[in-house]
C-alpha cells in the first residue's frame, strides 16, 4: 500500500477509459480498475455501435449536452486514432400515421439538440433509399450525421493511450469495500488494497454497487438484456443506411443497421432481468426479431444469419445521467449513461475533469503527451493488413491468413496477444482482430486461436518466473 494515487476509476469500459484518458493528460497518478480480464468487456462490448448525433435526445438534458458534444470529440479522435467510422446516414421510418404525424416534432427536438439537419422524406424517398423494406411505410426522417463506428476500437484506443500517458490498469480486480480516511480513500478488492485520494466510480451496470460503498442511493440498476441477429456481409445491401423506428414511450425499437465490419445487425430486443451475468440468447427473442424482421424488411430474413448476440444495458429509475462530484467524500459518479455512452464518451471524461477541478483537484497538466495511438484496422472499408502489400513484404505473418472468414492474419494475432493491453481469451481476439467471428464461428481457426493464446499465457509465465 506504499502507493496512492491521485484518482482512481472504477470501470474499464468505454466511458472509463476514456475517462481514465483525460485525467492521464495531466500531472495526476492515475488508476483504472475492472472487475473482469479485459477492457470494454461490459456493457460497451455488445450494442448498436452508432454515433449518434443526439437529434432525439431530451433537449435541456445533461445528455443532450454531452451526447452533442461527444459526437464532435470523437469523430475527430476517430480519425487521429483510425478507429473504424462509417457516415451512413440515418432513416426513421413512419409505419403508421401517427408515426408520421410526430415526424415535425422529432425535426423540431432534434434542431433544439442543436442539431438542424434532419429532413422529412415522402413513401417514395423512403423507398428509393431502401428498395428492400417492407411495404407500407408511409414516410421518414433522415438524419445524415449518423453513422456506424467500431466500439471495441474505440475503447481499446482510449485505454492505450490512458496506459501511454502514465496510467496503470488493473483487471480481475473486483472493488469490495471502501474505508473513507482524511486524506485519502482505502479500496478492498478480491487482488488487493488501493490507496487513493480520489475515485470515479465509472462501473456502468455495477455502479449502484459501487454508490451504495460510498453511501449514496441516488439511482437503481438492473440489466435490460438486447438481442441482436447479424446476418452474412452479402445482405449488405439491404441496409445502405441505419433503419430506425420513431420511437415511443415504450422505447426506441427494433433497427436494421449496416455494421462497420460489413454485416447487417437487427436488434435489439429489450427485456428486464435480474441476473447482471445472463447474457444468454433464446429462442423468444430470436421469435420476436424474427416477427418485427418480417414486417420492416422480410427478405432480409432469407439471408443467412452467421451471429447472435446479447448485450446488457443498464437500466435504471433516472431521466438524465447522473454525474455528480462530493468533494467531502472525494468521490466522482459518472452513472446512467444508457446506450448514448459511446457517442458521449469522451464529453462525459470532459465534464468529469470540471467537476473534478472545482470540487479541489489539482490539475496541472502533463507535457510531452504522447502521440494519440492507432488501432489496429478491423473495419471492413479499412485497408486490411492481408491486403496490404507494402505491410506483407516487409512481414509475412500479415499475408499469412489465419481466420479466412475474416480474413485476419498471423501477424494481426500475433500483435494482439502482445500489446499494451493484450488479448488473454478468445472474446479479447475477437474484439481486437475480427478472428472468429464470421461465418463459420470459429469451426476452422478456433483450434489454432487457442493454442496461439496457451501459447501466449505460457510466455507470460515464462516471463514472470525471470
Amino acid at each position: 500500500m506504499s502507493t496512492i494515487y491521485d484518482v482512481t476509476v472504477i470501470g474499464a469500459g468505454v466511458v472509463g477509459s476514456a475517462i481514465a484518458r483525460a485525467l492521464a493528460g495531466f500531472e495526476l497518478k492515475v488508476l483504472l480498475v475492472d472487475a473482469r480480464n479485459d477492457i470494454g468487456d461490459g456493457t460497451s462490448k455488445a450494442n448498436t455501435a452508432i454515433l449518434h448525433t443526439g437529434f432525439d435526445a431530451s433537449p435541456g438534458t445533461v445528455e443532450s449536452r454531452l451526447v452533442h458534444r461527444g459526437y464532435e470529440l470523437l469523430r475527430d479522435y476517430c480519425a487521429q486514432a483510425a478507429i473504424p467510422l462509417q457516415n451512413t446516414s440515418a432513416l426513421l421510418v413512419a409505419w403508421d400515421q401517427e408515426q408520421l404525424d410526430s415526424l415535425p416534432t422529432l425535426q423540431t427536438k432534434a434542431e433544439k439538440n442543436g442539431y438542424p439537419h434532419t429532413e422529412i422524406v415522402s413513401a417514395e424517398q423512403v423507398y428509393a433509399t431502401a428498395p428492400e423494406l417492407g411495404a407500407g411505410a408511409l414516410g421518414g426522417l433522415v438524419v445524415p450525421g449518423e453513422s456506424i463506428i467500431c466500439p471495441w476500437s474505440t475503447t481499446l484506443a482510449f485505454a492505450t493511450e490512458a496506459l501511454q500517458r502514465g496510467a496503470e490498469l488493473r483487471l480481475n480486480t473486483e472493488v469490495r469495500t471502501a474505508i473513507i480516511e482524511s486524506d485519502y480513500t482505502i479500496l478492498t478488492t478480491n487482488s488487493g488494497t488501493i490507496q487513493t485520494r480520489w475515485v470515479v466510480n465509472a462501473a456502468g451496470l455495477g455502479g449502484d454497487k459501487i454508490e451504495a460503498l460510498f453511501g449514496f442511493e441516488r439511482f437503481e440498476l438492473h440489466p435490460r438484456r438486447g438481442e441482436l441477429l447479424v446476418f452474412d456481409k452479402l445482405a449488405a445491401p439491404k441496409a445502405p443506411v441505419i433503419l430506425l423506428p420513431v420511437p415511443s414511450k415504450l422505447g426506441k425499437g427494433v433497427l436494421i443497421s449496416p455494421t462497420i465490419y460489413g454485416n447487417v445487425m437487427l436488434g435489439p430486443t429489450a427485456e428486464d432481468m435480474t441476473d447482471r451475468a445472463d447474457t444468454s440468447t433464446t429462442e423468444a427473442g430470436f421469435a420476436f426479431l424474427r416477427s418485427k424482421g418480417e414486417v420492416l424488411m422480410p427478405s432480409l430474413l432469407n439471408e443467412e444469419v452467421t451471429a447472435a448476440y446479447a448485450g446488457l444495458r443498464a437500466a435504471h429509475d433516472q431521466s438524465d445521467y447522473v454525474i455528480q462530484a462530493d468533494a467531502a467524500t472525494r468521490y466522482l459518479v459518472a452513472g446512467c449513461i444508457r446506450s448514448t455512452g459511446l457517442t458521449s464518451s469522451m464529453a462525459v471524461a470532459e465534464y468529469v475533469v470540471e467537476l473534478l477541478d472545482d470540487a479541489g483537484l489539482e490539475l496541472a497538466e502533463r507535457t510531452g503527451l504522447p502521440p494519440t495511438p492507432t488501432v489496429p484496422p478491423i473495419g471492413e472499408y479499412q485497408l486490411r493488413p492481408y491486403a496490404d502489400a507494402d505491410k506483407i513484404a516487409a512481414d509475412p505473418a500479415y499475408g499469412t491468413v489465419v481466420c479466412f472468414c475474416e480474413r485476419v492474419s498471423a501477424g494481426e494475432i500475433r500483435d494482439a496477444l502482445t500489446a499494451e493491453i493484450p488479448a488473454t481469451d478468445l472474446g479479447g481476439l475477437r474484439r481486437r482482430t475480427r478472428a472468429h467471428n464470421g461465418r463459420c464461428q470459429g469451426f476452422f481457426c478456433g483450434a489454432r486461436l487457442t493454442a496461439l493464446l496457451n501459447q501466449a499465457a505460457d510466455d507470460t509465465k515464462a516471463e514472470a518466473r525471470r
